[in-house]
């Protein structure tokens, strides 16, 4: 099976102010954002990726950009509008402290699988649009590249929250029990029997064992060896 890692994008001029930016034009990383991002890239620089996939908002292609930047030349990137933000409909644009106010912002809290925003889409929808979009590019990279292949997806917060919550079987009404952070990696390895999420919401740690690892068809019982240690030769010293 391919490997699929999840990148937010970084820290953005909205996120620092408290608003809901949406599908907002213009919305870029400030300066913190922008560190996260190279952070970020650095942190998969020592993971040739076979393609990146990114939300076509500007705060992903920037985020995007900085992965690639590290990245050999020519690897192969691509928009795809069905990871783009959630509509938000006439949430968009509007602080947070003030949405908070708002009737349907406990719905969006305890029961998302029927918060539809006004003049927007539903949570439903948008879960059901990126986790479609996402299991076929990693059904179509596996295809090409192999069972050994690792590519990326640069998408926001809570796009990365329903995703991660149907590859962990979880109710939508459960999602906001997930945490996903800017600039933060996501590792999911979709199986012929399930998905197998290896990774939620880091924003540190090495990630070369990702170069050699051979995700199992089944999940091993008592928990398995894992992945080998940076710098290890594979054998114990004395």
């Amino acid at each position: 099976m391919a490997t699929l890692i999840l990148v937010r994008h970084g820290r953005t001029t909205a996120n620092a102010t408290g608003v809901l930016a949406g599908r907002t034009a213009g919305v870029r990383l400030d300066d913190v954002g922008r560190q996260q991002a190279k952070r970020t890239a650095e942190r998969l620089a020592v993971v040739p990726l076979v393609e990146v996939v990114s939300s076509p908002l500007e705060r992903c292609r920037q985020t995007s950009r900085a992965i690639l930047d590290l990245q050999p030349d020519g690897t192969p990137t691509s928009i795809d509008r069905a990871i783009t933000e959630c509509d938000y409909g006439e949430w968009q644009g509007r602080p947070l402290k003030d949405l908070a106010q708002e009737p349907m912002w406990k719905v969006v809290q305890s029961q998302p699988s029927a918060a539809v925003f006004p003049g927007g889409e539903s949570m439903q929808f948008m879960q059901s649009r990126a986790v479609a979009a996402i299991r076929r590019h990693d059904a179509a990279v596996e295809a090409e590249h192999g069972a050994g292949a690792v590519w990326a997806a640069v998408s926001h917060g809570d796009v990365i929250k329903a995703i991660l919550a149907d590859a962990l079987g979880m109710h939508l009404d459960l999602f906001q029990r997930i945490t996903v952070g800017p600039a933060s990696v996501s590792i999911i390895h979709y199986g012929e029997q399930r998905p197998d999420v290896v990774a939620t919401n880091t924003d540190s740690g090495d990630l070369s064992w990702l170069r050699t690892a051979k995700p199992e068809a089944d999940a091993a019982v008592g928990g398995g060896a894992g992945h080998e240690p940076a710098g290890s030769a594979g054998t114990a010293s004395a």
